[in-house]
């Protein structure tokens, strides 16, 4: 007959053995669990660079003192490069905001014009340089993605200061005058409509190609010429066509 003693010093072993064996099964212990990864930031940083169409309506501004009958012919701006950048904050998958600062490098301003006088044709010609500093604050809805593009409309408002200088004129014909004008500037309202596509390189980092019309306010500059009273010029509706690449980097 088995002692109580000896039969629990028996379960106690084979207790033992079982554990033991349980554990060689179990192998080692799990790895810990991989990290969360961290929330993407709203907050972004951009950059473009750009070519505008520029137009403007070119007026003449009489001297009181003076009585002609001039008017322009024709007048134009040359096409404009410029660089933008800014911060922005996405506030979900569809609607976004930002802050620009964008520099307008020189653009050729040509102007012609022409006056009678006693039966004789006197010719004008002007030429100068045009360039601005725009600010915008903008807002852009996306439109949803597919295959990583998406497209966008947007509309920004904000302020823009346009600057003239080397604004020259030339006479030719009997009675013309010739002058030049100071550099002068001004601070405009100004605001832009947006349309555009978005390539999603990563969750992180996005090209756009951009389309924009802008306005960007007005401008006017004096001839002054010796024995004459000064005329003024006036650039209304100084507007663009304005076509951009940039990116858009997460911070």
């Amino acid at each position: 007959m088995v002692s109580a003693k000896s039969f629990l010093s028996t379960l106690t072993a084979i207790t033992s053995m079982s554990g033991a064996a349980y554990a060689a099964d179990m192998g080692p212990p799990p790895y810990p669990p991989p990290p969360v990864a961290s929330v993407q930031s709203p907050w972004y940083l951009r950059g473009d660079i750009g070519l505008g169409l520029e137009g403007a309506s070119l007026q003449f501004l009489q001297n009181p003192l003076n009585t002609t009958n001039f008017a322009f012919d024709h007048s134009s701006l040359a096409n404009t490069p410029f660089l933008r950048g800014g911060i922005g904050y996405e506030v979900n998958n569809w609607l976004r905001f930002d802050s620009t600062a964008e520099y307008r490098f020189k653009t050729a301003i040509n102007a012609f014009g022409q006056s009678t006088s006693g039966g004789a044709t006197l010719n004008e010609a002007y030429q100068g340089y045009l360039t601005s500093l725009v600010l915008l604050e903008n807002a852009y809805i996306d439109l949803g993605t597919w295959a990583y593009l998406t497209p966008f409309l947007g509309a920004g408002a904000g302020g823009a200061n346009n600057s003239v200088y080397d604004f020259t004129e030339t006479g030719s014909g009997t009675g013309s005058i010739s002058g030049t004008g100071p550099a002068n500037n001004k601070w405009n309202f100004a605001w832009a409509a947006y349309a555009g596509v978005a390539y999603n390189v990563t969750s992180n980092f996005k090209i756009d190609l951009t389309y924009r019309y802008l306005n960007f306010g007005s401008v006017t500059d004096t001839i002054n010429c010796i024995g004459c009273n000064p005329n003024s010029y006036k650039w209304n509706s100084l507007t663009s066509q304005d076509f951009m690449i940039g990116f858009r980097g997460q911070l």
